[in-house]
């Protein structure tokens, strides 16, 4: 078991689409003295609007939430200057979903199916620093260059796909233009890339690879 610290309990937000699955979460940790349930939302904007406003240790994301996709919130937490850890609650027949999960920056995949203890621990492990994933074959992540990019250069790429330029990319991330082109500059580097074009495609196939 996890050691925590009961006097400085670990704040978390729960994001879940299903009703009852949130209730009883909810009911969970707030009966948890170990945990500090600051907020719950069925949606992903609620979410946003919520994690944009406060700093949180952990987030519980349902991978199947509406509106923005949970890979979409994990990337958009993990601009952020510090990060909440991510645990995704996904479908436990379907191996492909944690795949995707660690392929895009989550801490934890943990079952639906799984008995809430599960849930706990895998928690209570995220906030000791660990990765907690069912057994997967992640050759394919390490072997993918996309997974070479730091964090900062992962959102670029993900900006460069959408059609930004550098001045939106620069007044975007608050940098400067002459950083943006230093990212840039590494991104095609570890890319093996020589433009642009060639980067957005090598990303748009790493993340059909995950899909696939």
């Amino acid at each position: 078991m996890s050691n925590v610290d009961i006097s400085n309990p670990i704040d978390l937000i729960l994001c879940d689409s299903s009703p009852l699955v949130l209730s009883a979460m909810s009911e969970t940790f707030e009966q948890d003295s170990r945990f500090s349930l600051v907020a719950t939302s069925s949606t992903s904007e609620g979410f946003l609007a919520t994690i944009l406003r406060i700093e949180v240790q952990l987030c519980i994301i349902d991978w199947n939430i509406r509106d923005l996709s949970a890979e979409k919130l994990i990337n958009l937490l993990r601009s952020q200057s510090i990060p909440p850890r991510t645990i995704i609650y996904g479908e436990g027949s379907d191996p492909d979903i944690a795949r995707q999960a660690m392929g895009a920056g989550a801490a934890a995949f943990v079952s639906r199916s799984a008995p809430i203890e599960t849930l706990i621990q895998t928690c209570l492990d995220v906030a000791a620093g660990k990765m907690v994933f069912p057994f997967l074959d992640i050759r394919d992540l390490r072997n993918d260059p996309i997974n070479t990019l730091s964090r900062k250069e992962k959102v670029i790429i993900e900006a460069l796909s959408e059609g930004l330029t550098n001045k939106q990319l620069s007044a975007r991330l608050q940098i400067s233009a002459n950083t943006v082109k230093f990212h840039i500059s590494n991104i095609f580097d570890k890319l093996n890339v020589k433009n642009r074009a060639q980067a957005i495609a090598h990303y748009y196939k790493s993340k059909s690879t995950l899909n696939e």
